[in-house]
């Protein structure tokens, strides 16, 4: 499966890069290539990628009403490749009958943030996610946007 793996690459390079600085040690440990292939393998019908010449530039991932991940890499960067996705992402979210969409942004990332405001999420709160690793549960405080479907075009 070289698609996944590619994928996994892409995911992992974009997590230390996005989260490395930020998060606890005990969660980058555990995010290692393999992880992201696993969550990758369980969940590839909900992924949508931009591909350039067979090489993935960046992929989303839905499930429900939430965009549980959304990842670019840094050569797709500035190039349409992170609106296509969100625009694909929203366009599922209205065909799937949601009124309004949610995700998870880890506090401190504000390159995240500010693509996801300026593309009309708002940020609602803060809460806490409970993200499940191989070596059991971690609680991490995030910022959760919204986003209203009636305003997506």
């Amino acid at each position: 499966m070289e698609e996944v793996d590619a994928l996994a690459q892409l995911w992992l390079d974009g997590w230390r890069d996005a989260h490395l600085s930020l998060l606890p040690v005990e969660l980058a440990r555990a995010r290692t290539l393999e992880s992201f292939r696993q969550r990758l393998r369980a969940a590839l019908e909900d992924v949508r990628v931009v591909v350039d010449c067979e090489k993935p530039l960046g992929f989303a991932l839905v499930s429900g009403d939430e965009l549980y991940q959304f990842y670019v890499a840094a050569e797709g960067r500035g190039t349409g490749v992170a609106a296509l996705l969100m625009q694909d992402c929203l366009a599922r979210f209205v065909r799937d009958g949601f009124g309004t969409a949610w995700l998870a942004c880890a506090i401190g990332n504000m390159r995240a943030a500010r693509f996801y405001e300026k593309a009309g999420w708002r940020r609602v709160a803060v809460t806490t996610s409970l993200l499940e690793t191989g070596e059991g549960t971690i609680a991490l405080d995030v910022w959760r946007y919204e986003i209203a479907l009636s305003t997506v075009t």
